[in-house]
């Protein structure tokens, strides 16, 4: 596909977006439209929406093309994804109660109530700078695809097209906030399950399958393992570590991140949300199943069609998450280009955007007091609100800026994995809240405890071969993590009143 296609593509694109922004947003553009809906949202449209927040960009590249990895990896993704599953049960039955009870708009206001100043504004900076990081390391890793196949060709440097995609997601979110992006979420997600739906049917008539054909090609591959009990000591595939990482990266980094949390909270009750929870759980594991069926179907047609895994420019290195666009781009024909780049640009786009508005308005509450009745009718609140949503689209250009100036893709990777360990010390701080009911913290010292728990995390997972007889780490490093600032908060704590326990 010519790049001057694409380009008119992505216009078009966002015009739609633009569109919906102005008729969402015109009625009411207040605070309360921007950081909670109104708290009228329909549950069917956050559970759909939130499947294109869930699945960024880099899902939608890297689930597949990690299919065929010389590692091995296999479908071993999907055991991960089970655990996604179960952690997104517990948010249902425990922490969305939890929130809807006290009535928040930024979820670390229960920190606050239940620990102490300190402590809340820890958690929100925690989250800021976890999901500035993750966010702009996602957007980062799609933005080099668009211009390594469509600016590259207009000699459009790669900070100007990181300064436009922030511009243009700044431009329909900043007046609606998430009631524009619980629709515009809900039409990404369609364009982002569509061109999954028919990428595979494009690739299936290429190769001559029919639906059971393509189903029995998948199962005979060498890519369709989706349990691995080998070796739980050294094996970071191993079902256990897949399925408890699984299970603790979501509780941490949905139910305690404001980003996925905000959508549930802008429904009308608790009853609506938990429904809301339910069906996007189903519809997630559902999804990426067709994700990885996709990845085994794209490495049957590249070995079918001697097409390589494609080099990094810089390292010279296979990158696997290259090969979904290689093949889209430029072997198959226009329809299925077309619909790869809607469902590239949705799930980028999804992802950055929510993400976005969910920094602003944890900026705004948690260190702004915006939400409190005392500053809800000062003049200039959404001047003010305006100005932190600029200045958080600015920051993540700086940081997608250096990582691209880092030009290491290991270190780069190596900041994104530091900043996921921040998360961490948010599953300590909400297990103290939670079970260790009849005590507190001395709430001055927890800042420390959540700097050193990821610290001391790092440290054991360099070397837990050496500790742990060769016991190697995956997602459920976070696990450690959580329990080492757990454990540090109950030696800071201290007893409080039977009336004052959550």
């Amino acid at each position: 596909m010519a790049p001057s296609t694409i380009l008119l593509l992505i216009i078009v694109y966002f015009g739609i977006l633009f569109l919906i922004s102005h008729f969402v947003s015109k009625k009411d553009s207040g605070n309360d439209a921007f950081f909670k809906a109104n708290k009228n949202s329909k549950w069917y449209l956050v559970a759909f929406g939130m499947i294109g927040t869930a699945l960024s960009g880099v899902t939608f590249i890297s689930v597949p093309g990690e299919v065929g990895s010389p590692n091995g990896e296999q479908f071993k993704y999907f055991q991960f994804v089970l655990g996604n599953a179960i952690g997104f049960i517990i948010i249902a039955k425990i922490l969305l109660p939890l929130y809807y009870r006290l009535n928040l708009t930024s979820i670390y206001g229960y920190i606050e109530q239940r620990l102490g100043i300190y402590s809340y504004k820890t958690a929100a900076t925690i989250f800021l700078i976890s999901r500035t990081i993750g966010s702009s390391f996602r957007l980062y890793l799609v933005v080099i695809v668009l211009q390594r196949y469509v600016f590259d060709f207009y000699g459009i440097p790669f900070a100007i097209t990181v300064l436009i995609s922030l511009a243009l997601i700044f431009a329909y979110t900043y007046r609606g906030g998430l009631k524009t992006i619980i629709i515009t979420d809900t039409l990404q997600t369609f364009f982002l399950v569509t061109s999954v739906f028919l990428t595979i049917y494009f690739i299936c008539k290429s190769l001559n399958l029919g639906v059971f054909d393509a189903f029995e090609a998948v199962k005979n591959s060498n890519y369709s393992k989706v349990f691995f009990f080998e070796d739980f000591v050294s094996n970071k595939f191993h079902f256990v570590k897949q399925i408890l990482g699984g299970i603790f990266v979501t509780i941490a980094m949905v139910g305690l991140d404001q980003d996925l949390m905000q959508k549930n909270l802008s429904c009308k009750n608790i009853g609506e949300a938990q429904k809301n929870m339910f069906t996007f759980t189903g519809i997630f594991v559902l999804i990426n199943i067709f994700f990885l069926s996709v990845g085994a179907l794209l490495y049957i047609y590249a070995n079918k069609n001697g097409i390589a895994v494609p080099t990094d420019l810089i390292t010279g290195k296979p990158r696997t998450d290259l090969l979904f666009p290689e093949i889209a781009f430029h072997h198959l024909t226009l329809i299925p280009s077309v619909i790869f780049l809607l469902g590239l640009t949705a799930a980028t786009f999804a992802t950055t955007d929510s993400a976005l508005t969910a920094l602003t308005t944890s900026f705004c509450v948690d260190f702004l007091g915006m939400d409190k009745e005392e500053n809800r009718n000062k003049p200039n609140v959404v001047r003010n609100r305006h100005f932190v949503h600029i200045a958080f689209s600015f920051l993540m250009f700086l940081v997608i800026v250096f990582f691209n100036t880092i030009n290491d893709s290991s270190v780069v990777g190596m900041i994104f994995r530091v900043a996921s360990y921040t998360y961490g010390p948010l599953l300590g701080l909400y297990c103290f809240g939670l079970f260790a009911k009849s005590k507190t913290v001395k709430d001055k010292f927890a800042p420390w405890i959540c700097l050193l728990a990821p610290a001391l995390t790092y440290f054991i997972s360099e070397n837990s071969k050496t500790l742990f007889f060769g016991y190697v780490f995956d997602n459920e490093l976070i696990i450690l993590n959580g329990l080492i600032a757990f454990i540090g908060l109950l030696l800071i704590s201290k007893p409080i009143a039977a009336e004052r326990r959550f």
